[in-house]
């Protein structure tokens, strides 16, 4: 049995809760109360002095609940196209977020078109095909994550972390996909063996 994931847990660098997120529980709970589960395998970590971060100059509209408490879902746009889904964390008054890259899914939502059915692991494989695959856009942002609303976290399986400290699952860390600063920072984990993982390496 699993429990949820508080924001008392999330209330840590992002550095932290970043690679602890892979293995852990994304819960979609749809309008309907249908639920969507997703195992998190890939994330990118988002700190203070971090130039890559949305938060970096100035507090605004946009960036506004990644200075909230932890425990909060920053949803935003990019390319005017695709959502992404953020964790918000730390300490309040600090912006810092966790990016969740990829999910492996554990059953296919009905609105999937057909030809991404053809390859069921790379449904949520990035972070806009993640969003959606599970429906998450600007609607959820500063949604708290809580069992109950729209969206929630819980740990780890005790198996997988069994796994992973038998040295039968590992992580990888390396730096983050897509940006023009701070690309030197090693700030995004995955799951090795993971075939959901948007890009390896």
């Amino acid at each position: 049995m699993t429990s949820d994931i508080d924001a008392i847990w999330l209330t840590r660098s992002s550095t932290l809760v970043a690679p602890e997120l892979i293995g852990c529980t994304l819960v979609r709970q749809m309008p309907d109360g249908k639920i969507f589960r997703g195992i998190i395998v890939e994330t990118e970590a988002y700190a203070p002095d971090d130039p890559a971060m949305h938060a970096y100059r100035s507090r605004t509209t946009r960036n506004q609940v990644m200075f909230e408490a932890a425990g909060k879902a920053y949803v935003y746009l990019i390319y005017g196209v695709y959502h992404c889904l953020n964790v918000v964390t730390d300490r309040d008054g600090i912006p810092s977020a966790v990016l969740l890259r990829a999910l492996e899914l554990e059953q296919v939502p009905t609105w999937v078109d057909h030809q991404e059915k053809l390859k069921p692991h790379r449904i949520a494989a990035g972070p806009g095909k993640l969003c959606r695959a599970l429906k998450i856009d600007l609607t959820l942002n500063a949604t708290p994550l809580e069992f109950g609303q729209p969206l929630w976290l819980e740990h780890r399986q005790p198996e997988f972390q069994q796994q992973l400290e038998q040295g039968n699952l590992s992580l990888i860390q390396t730096t983050r996909i897509g940006l023009t600063k701070g690309v030197d920072l090693p700030w995004r984990w995955y799951l090795w063996n993971s075939l959901a993982v948007s890009k390896k390496g």
